[in-house]
């Protein structure tokens, strides 16, 4: 049984890097990394049921470590994607008061369950056999009611508690190095890029929408950086060229997404009218 659950985490481990070496401020990457750490928590899940733990102490030690290093991830990259739907695309000043706002909110949370962090954080082990045995939990000890809902098979009172401080971290380390982004790119001045040589202004005259659906099938082919280029870089990028706000990408991404008729629309029309200016020059 120990061997086959370090096997699962050094395989996710292996996996998730790859994710969190990447653009987190990628929709899709963020996705892919909901995907896996599903995937996965389901493997420890079949894993637990088919088999049984040597002792009492390979039990603890999955219920407070293991577990909850793959759930966290996945608690992280769910917060994340609403994180990056939510986020304004407006000024650095409104993107920096909405990060500072997700924050707070993480740090509100964190105050209702003080005692079990400092317990944690601490390296504690008294209460080990109450918090990460099954069947062993007390409802004296107990603070999150959720756990009376939650499958006893894989689950004890805090093993929950513990990915949830664990995403904490992520998050927050996060948004902090996102807050620091903002902060550099603050200091920087913006290039004129969107003036021609007689001095008219570059614009975009297709719709918004239009704009999102290319640099989304850009950033796909990986004509771009080899594909590396994030869509928030790719997206202001776009903004500066064009002078424009483009909202929230990925939240029009997901529209474009879900539509049931022409899903590349914009594409499909320049494939055609650049076909047809083709034959025009052939003539």
């Amino acid at each position: 049984m120990k061997k086959l659950l370090l096997k699962i985490i050094d395989d996710y481990k292996k996996e998730i890097r790859t994710i969190e070496q990447s653009n987190l401020n990628d929709f899709s990457v963020v996705e892919k990394g909901i995907s896996i750490s599903r995937q996965y928590l389901q493997k420890l899940r079949i894993c637990v049921r088919e088999n049984e733990f040597g002792n009492p102490q390979e039990e603890i030690t999955f219920f407070k470590n293991h577990k909850p290093y793959v759930y966290s991830r996945l608690k992280f990259y769910a917060k994340l994607y609403n994180f990056l739907i939510n986020r304004p695309a407006g000024t650095i000043k409104s993107q920096q008061i909405f990060i500072d706002s997700e924050i707070k909110k993480l740090q509100e949370s964190n105050r209702r369950h003080l005692d079990f962090i400092k317990y944690y954080r601490e390296g504690s082990t008294v209460l080990d056999e109450f918090y990460f045995l099954r069947g062993k939990d007390k409802i004296s000890l107990v603070s999150d009611t959720s756990h009376f809902y939650t499958d006893a098979e894989f689950s004890t009172s805090h093993d929950n508690a513990v990915a949830k401080i664990m995403a904490y971290d992520l998050l927050v380390n996060h948004y902090i190095q996102e807050l620091e982004d903002l902060r550099n790119l603050s200091y920087g001045k913006p290039r004129k890029l969107n003036t021609l040589a007689n001095g008219d202004r570059l614009s975009w005259t297709a719709s918004k929408t239009d704009l999102i659906e290319l640099i989304y099938a850009l950033q796909a082919s990986g004509a771009i950086k080899s594909g590396t280029a994030g869509i928030k870089e790719m997206a202001m990028a776009c903004e500066s060229i064009f002078d424009l706000n483009l909202g929230n990408v990925y939240r029009t991404f997901l529209e474009i997404r879900e539509r049931k008729i022409d899903p590349t629309k914009f594409i499909d029309r320049l494939k055609s009218t650049l076909l047809q200016r083709m034959e025009e020059t052939d003539g």
